[in-house]
């Protein structure tokens, strides 16, 4: 993916989109891509310039791929209270999943996906999102942020006119946080603690990604779901822990490194090697629930494919300058880069069974 060229999505208001508040792109250069010839969607094209369909049913027919998460997608950062809120409100593309600006080029799956097909993208993903119980109302910085949770997303998703193709799942970083509203005598020994967060987390992300599944069953045409593992928080920290040490030398880099600790408890030195652990028992959840959901699912559906990925658990984050140089908390530009080529190269499964080539 290193020598792809940068290219600029589109941004699409559809009305087959219904009232889903998620940025939606298109390759832009799709029109002159399905008029070749050899284009899988050349008769789509040639139906539009009879004037049979219109541009958006065009664009309607087109791969959809869409990605649910946490600001783990998203190419964010932490600062000042004000800057924080109007980079979560106006942040699109710039990350991992969808990246459409010129220039700084980010290895994103959007683009190893051009290289193959032009299609449109919907990000989903919010800063501050959890894996939240339905009933359960978001906090105020995470209303303030306009922040969906995990129900929100899908719920959103669900009830989209045209439904994905191709759906991508990244979320539970938030949900990690061992130690807020930890009660002292957990601190010390939080085994129960821990086994009751990822059984709570488990049973809360197989609710929603069940809807998920029934919109899927009902299409009657072939999707996939991708669940990718929580990242790597073990190479993570070790990057992190470069990055305080840089600061200490040089008060003046990862200005607002500091400011993590408000917003997540577990990022403390104490709590780390505990947050980890907690993040392994998430994973082994995500893919035991992955492979329940198989045989309720899939074995009676051979229209859908749902899978594990460990991709992004494997990825390799130990280097600081994969942070944000502004917060160090969140993934930089290389980051990103690192995080899309993991996704992207674990993806072939899943295009290969949406005929994707």
């Amino acid at each position: 993916m290193s020598n792809m060229q940068a290219s600029r999505l589109n941004r699409v208001r559809e009305p087959w989109l219904g009232k889903m508040k998620a940025a939606s792109f298109v390759s832009p250069n799709f029109l002159e891509r399905v008029a070749e010839p050899e284009s899988p969607f050349h008769r789509d094209y040639l139906v539009y310039r009879k004037g049979e369909i219109t541009r958006a049913e065009l664009i309607k027919r087109l791969p959809h791929v869409a990605m649910l998460g946490d600001s783990v997608c998203l190419g964010t950062y932490i600062s000042s209270p004000w800057s924080t809120f109007w980079r979560a409100r106006t942040s699109h593309g710039k990350n991992w999943f969808l990246h459409f600006d010129a220039a700084p080029s980010i290895c994103s799956v959007s683009k190893g996906l051009e290289t193959i097909t032009p299609f449109v993208a919907i990000e989903c993903a919010g800063v501050g999102a959890l894996v939240n119980h339905e009933r359960g109302r978001p906090n105020f910085f995470r209303r303030i942020l306009g922040t969906r949770n995990f129900s929100g997303q899908i719920g959103a998703l669900a009830r989209a006119r045209r439904f994905p193709d191709l759906t991508l799942i990244l979320i539970g970083h938030n949900n990690v946080d061992w130690a807020w509203r930890c009660p002292p005598h957990e601190l010390d020994t939080p085994d129960e603690r821990l086994q009751r967060l990822s059984k709570e987390f488990r049973q809360n992300y197989t609710r929603d990604l069940r809807r998920l599944l029934e919109r899927a069953r009902i299409e009657k045409r072939r999707t996939a779901i991708v669940v990718y593992g929580l990242i790597n928080f073990g190479s993570y920290f070790k990057g992190r822990e470069a990055a305080e040490r840089l600061r200490q030398s040089d008060t003046t880099l990862y200005p607002h490194l500091e400011t993590t600790y408000k917003h997540l408890i577990s990022f403390h030195p104490t709590h780390r090697r505990t947050l980890t652990r907690l993040a392994s028992m998430v994973n082994e959840e995500l893919r035991e629930m992955v492979e329940t959901l198989i045989r309720e699912f899939v074995q009676r559906d051979e229209h859908i494919q749902l899978r594990y990925s460990d991709a992004l658990a494997r990825a390799n984050l130990s280097r600081p300058e994969l942070l944000h140089p502004i917060d160090g908390w969140h993934a930089s530009v290389e980051g990103h880069s690192v995080l899309g080529e993991a996704a992207f190269n674990d993806l072939r499964a899943s295009l290969d069974f949406l005929r994707i080539q």
